[in-house]
């Protein structure tokens, strides 16, 4: 069953929301660190990292939860697909990051939408953060993967 016009425009509003605050008032504290779906050691850490603390809800092989485009009775979505068919590459690895690490009132200082997503800064080092980003990346296909990287390079 494909989500009624309502449910997508009212996800296109929220993303769109979540770029703009992006785009308008930046992301404060110096980020470092990489995603790099070519280093194997990387990627390697990634998917072990993965597989124990994202794979529950994102799928083992990132394909998210059933209608993920459909918001939940409580408020926020089902967990999104990391795969090429979800939307996770239409992000800048910064964002990605501090979504991830600090969630999405305190890491993009989004008020407006409710996430169901556990902040991951006491569980989760930089450094594994940032491997499962690799992970994630090293999954997708060299198109997905390039286009995204543009995406890297007009936030830099």
């Amino acid at each position: 069953m494909f989500p009624s016009k309502r449910t997508l425009i009212a996800g296109a509003v929220v993303l769109a929301g979540i770029g703009a605050a992006y785009v308008m008032f930046g992301l404060p504290g110096g980020v470092t660190g990489t995603a790099d779906p070519a280093d194997a050691g990387q990627v390697a850490l990634g998917k072990e990292v993965y597989g124990t603390a994202c794979a529950s809800c994102h799928g083992v092989e990132l394909e998210g939860q059933a209608d993920w485009r459909k918001a939940l009775p409580g408020g926020g979505f089902p967990a999104p697909p990391h795969d090429e068919t979800g939307h996770t590459w239409h992000h800048a690895d910064e964002f990605l990051f501090r979504y991830t690490k600090l969630g999405a009132k305190e890491g993009l200082g989004v008020t407006t939408f409710k996430s169901n997503m556990q902040a991951f800064r006491d569980t989760l080092s930089d450094a594994e953060i940032w491997a499962v980003l690799a992970f994630i990346k090293s999954r997708w296909p060299s198109a997905i993967r390039q286009r995204q990287e543009r995406i890297n390079q007009r936030t830099r």
